[in-house]
């Protein structure tokens, strides 16, 4: 080992050791944060709870002794002899006074006096002097009622009105009814001037007092869900949601809040508040920010250290950019050889392109006599037929034979259509087609072959058509490729048998089955101009092109060797839907 290197593995090793202290900062960072907030949080909610608790029974004690204060007013009342000597001789001149005078020195919102017809004759609101209410629940329970009568009024224009009402009698007369209306909408004032959102519900569950004053005659889901007042949020909720998650008993408008409940020993009522985690989040994340702080400070400690041993570093880096630099004469010079070649290259290219020109050529022409040869054959079959018909007077036959060889100048004309559209890669217009007449059509088309062979030919098909979406042309023509194949696989066999089976299943299955000696190379199988035939019987562009037919149609060719010997070929197209098979046959 080198003196020069030892330094340089040296440095190495230090600042592996310093970004190790690093990450073991940065680490005991985020676990000393994490556990500080923990702690702090659960600490601070625990208080911030506690002040909550004594806040909603110090807020509910000051509700009940309003209520059970202004509960002895109406019984007090219906005692006053001015009162109801006013009700007995309908003089009611110093009535209202006489109210205006109790309402100061009893702190109720309002005191009305009503007549045994529900008549406002006496009120410490003069506009309500004349109003009926003898329908009202409150008078109509009150002049039945020994007790005193508690009612809940919803108003008009929002919130409601609590009155205490009294039946007023003398000598065992009913001469009217007192009425006392609490005023607990100042415990509301006196909320809305906190940080708590607080509600009171009644026995039904139903808001009648609210610091805000949409959530009234609402029940708490209701208010939760669907009224989210920005005024109430506003003071319920100061800070944004951060990192310290607290445990949430409610949400108002998406955040979290603590809820608390206390029952009303009235009525069935109870107390709900709501409070803000706000000041646990500014005592924690206060703590925090003085420990991210710290670190902070360690960890540009750790930076300017890593600087330091960074500067030591540098002059290895410049010996190295020395070496870089001859490195980089060296690389010029290569590329330089590398242009040479390039042009060399360019020539070769020419004259590749040439050559590949040719050989499409001769491909071309290929697949040409390949495809031509087959109607060539049967043309000359038949013409043969044909002549010997025409020896024995067999006119009508003859020209039979020379239908059919119509037909294949048709299909020679087609075939060179379809060897240029495979060229070209194209596609036309797909109609629908059925397999088994296809296979009909194919099997008419080696009736000479057959005819020249004693081969066993079994067919199962389906007992419904199987359609495709293709080129029926182009179908037959695989087809027929298949047949060929398996015919001549058959020329050694002693008892040649050739199996087709159609089937109809997701897709349409044409499967090409012979008891010939099988197939020596799959993978090549499908590669143009692989053959096992000899010389002068084919040049290896049937199953290829046939395999490309398939692959423009959307299915696959595939091939195997039977368990039992031969060669299998499976043709496999998507099958026409239920809905287009109708349409087809419409």
């Amino acid at each position: 080992m080198s003196d020069a290197s030892r330094p340089e593995r040296s440095s190495i090793a230090v600042s592996w050791r310093v970004r190790f202290a690093i990450a073991a900062l940065l680490v005991l960072a985020v676990v000393t944060i994490s556990i500080t907030n923990k702690l702090l949080t659960d600490r601070f909610t625990e208080s911030t709870r506690n002040r909550a608790e004594l806040r909603i029974a110090l807020y509910s004690g000051n509700l009940l002794a309003e209520l059970r204060q202004n509960a002895i007013v109406p019984q007090l009342l219906a005692r006053d002899p001015t009162l109801i000597g006013a009700l007995q001789t309908a003089d009611y001149s110093l009535s209202t006074q006489r109210l205006i005078s109790f309402v100061e020195e009893i702190g109720a919102a309002s005191l009305m006096l009503y007549d045994i017809d529900g008549r406002t004759v006496a009120a410490t609101d003069r506009n309500r002097l004349g109003s009926a209410h003898k329908s009202e629940p409150y008078f109509v329970d009150a002049i039945r009622s020994n007790a005193t009568i508690f009612s809940t009024i919803e108003r008009e224009q929002g919130g409601y009105r609590f009155l205490y009402s009294r039946r007023m009698q003398s000598g065992g007369e009913t001469l009217g009814v007192i009425a006392v209306e609490v005023d607990l909408q100042k415990f509301e004032r006196a909320w809305a001037g906190i940080s708590d959102a607080v509600i009171v519900m009644d026995s039904t569950g139903q808001i009648i007092l609210a610091t805000e004053p949409r959530w009234r005659g609402l029940t708490e889901p209701e208010a939760l869900a669907n009224h989210t007042p920005q005024s109430a949020i506003e003071r319920a909720i100061q800070a944004t949601t951060d990192w310290t998650a607290l445990p949430p008993d409610a949400y108002l408008q998406g955040e979290a809040v603590m809820r608390l409940e206390n029952r009303i020993p009235f009525r069935g009522w109870r107390m709900s508040s709501y409070t803000t985690y706000a000041s646990v989040r500014e005592k924690v994340n206060g703590v925090l920010a003085l420990e991210v702080m710290g670190f902070a400070i360690l960890l540009a400690l750790a930076f300017y250290f890593l600087s330091r041993r960074t500067a030591g570093r540098l002059a290895i880096f410049q010996r190295e950019s020395a070496k870089l630099r001859a490195l980089n004469l060296a690389l010029q010079r290569e590329i330089a050889e590398r242009k040479r070649v390039q042009q060399t290259l360019a020539v070769a290219e020419q004259t590749l392109e040439q050559s590949s020109k040719l050989a499409a050529l001769g491909e071309m022409s290929a697949a040409v006599s390949h495809e031509l040869n087959q109607p060539l054959a049967a043309m000359k079959t038949y013409l043969a037929g044909a002549r010997l018909l025409l020896k024995r007077n067999r006119q009508e036959e003859a020209l039979s034979s020379f239908g059919r060889i119509d037909d294949l100048i048709e299909r020679m004309g087609a075939i060179t259509r379809q060897l240029k559209s495979y060229a070209r890669k194209g596609q036309e217009a797909f109609s629908p087609v059925d397999m088994g007449a296809a296979l009909a059509s194919s099997l008419s088309m080696m009736e000479p072959q057959l005819r020249q062979r004693q081969v066993q030919i079994s067919r199962i098909l389906p007992d419904n058509p199987v359609l495709v979406m293709g080129d029926r042309m182009r179908i037959e023509q695989v087809m027929v490729n298949l047949l060929r194949n398996a015919l001549d696989a058959t020329k050694s066999e002693r008892n040649p048998q050739v199996d087709i089976i159609l089937s109809a299943g997701e897709t349409a299955t044409l499967t090409v089955r012979d008891n010939g000696p099988g197939i020596e190379d799959l993978d090549a199988l499908f590669e143009p101009f692989y053959t096992t035939k000899q010389p002068g019987d084919g040049v290896g562009l049937g199953l290829a092109i046939s395999s490309g037919i398939v692959n423009d149609l959307g299915g696959r060719l595939t091939a195997r060797n039977g368990q039992n010997g031969g060669a299998v070929f499976e043709m496999q197209l998507p099958i026409l839907a239920d809905e287009t098979k109708i349409e087809a046959a419409e």
